[in-house]
């Protein structure tokens, strides 16, 4: 195929007949990354890519159970991180020494969704524990080739009645610091400034129990999930903010955060808590999108940490 070394298909090939159907697929997954690496770079990315980021998600999970960790290696960034259904976070050395234990069961209903030079993959899985569980993998295309960035696992409530909101303690916007008006994060670039800020607008609008404010930072396709709660959609959450008692709804402080951007797209990571510890801290994961000249809030995963 074009794009793919010979050495890296011999690889790839090798792996097929060494591990039956489980190293076709993975070694599809790795000839569409390695082949797709050249041909893409000339090329914005089109609906193939979403092919191929299933095809590589699939395999990358294929690889965990099996404990094949050359595989994963070459499915994974550098930058890539896990946050299991338990809040615990696995950096990618971590992650790769304990393939195998940290090992969900395969996806019936992936769904896949582009954003320029991000996708994000979504579904249920059930974890390594047992445990029922939401995921949120993000894939970056770094040098032309899909790269897991994020794995993310919640636990999976979906039958449960929507929340209002994430917590019913009330908060004045001026009392609201942190993320309201600093962030303990040093932004790299004008793109990261202008999706920081656009973060600002979208917690200061549910703080002040503004939703038209809201909803203009924030995608159409939106869905808001966390641990324990069913999930929100865009107009599940303008709901919510409209139905807030007081003045607003607090929001938890960051205590950490990393911002990614790849053309179009960006990922957030960050850890929260709560002010007072009112609830558990969680791992959040954000995803935003450009369109129009305007940085919106695309989905938004949080994991309580146990």
């Amino acid at each position: 195929m074009p794009g793919a070394t010979p050495a890296a298909l011999r690889r790839t090939l090798q792996h097929a007949k060494r591990w039956g159907w489980l190293g076709a697929v993975a070694a599809g997954a790795l000839i569409a990354v390695f082949a797709g690496a050249k041909s893409q770079s000339k090329a914005q990315p089109g609906a193939r890519d979403e092919a191929v980021v299933l095809a590589a998600d699939e395999a990358l999970g294929q690889a965990m159970r099996s404990g094949d960790k050359n595989i994963a290696r070459h499915l994974l960034s550098l930058q890539f991180t896990f946050v299991d259904a338990g809040g615990k976070v696995h950096g990618r050395r971590d992650f790769l020494a304990e393939l195998k234990g940290v090992a969900a069961t395969g996806v019936s209903d992936a769904k896949v969704r582009r954003y320029g030079l991000l996708a994000m993959v979504t579904g249920h899985r059930k974890s390594a524990s047992g445990r029922d569980v939401f995921f949120l993998d993000v894939w970056a295309r770094q040098k032309g080739a899909w790269r897991a960035l994020v794995m993310q696992d919640l636990a999976d409530t979906a039958a449960e009645t929507p929340t209002a909101s994430l917590t019913s303690h009330p908060e004045t916007a001026a009392s609201c610091k942190n993320p309201c008006q600093t962030i303990p994060y040093r932004v790299r670039s004008a793109s990261e400034q202008d999706i920081v800020n656009a973060y600002q607008t979208i917690v200061k609008a549910v703080v002040a129990r503004q939703p038209d404010a809201w909803g203009k930072h924030v995608a159409d396709e939106f869905v808001l999930y966390g641990t324990g709660r069913a999930p929100l959609s865009k107009s599940d959450r303008v709901a919510a903010i409209e139905q807030q008692q007081g003045d607003g709804t607090s929001i938890g402080e960051v205590q950490a955060m990393r911002l990614s951007v790849y053309g179009d797209g960006a990922v957030m990571t960050a850890s929260e808590a709560l002010p007072g510890g009112m609830q558990p801290p969680h791992r959040t994961t954000r995803v935003f999108v450009k369109r129009n000249g305007q940085w919106q809030m695309a989905i938004s995963a949080y994991t309580d940490v146990e």
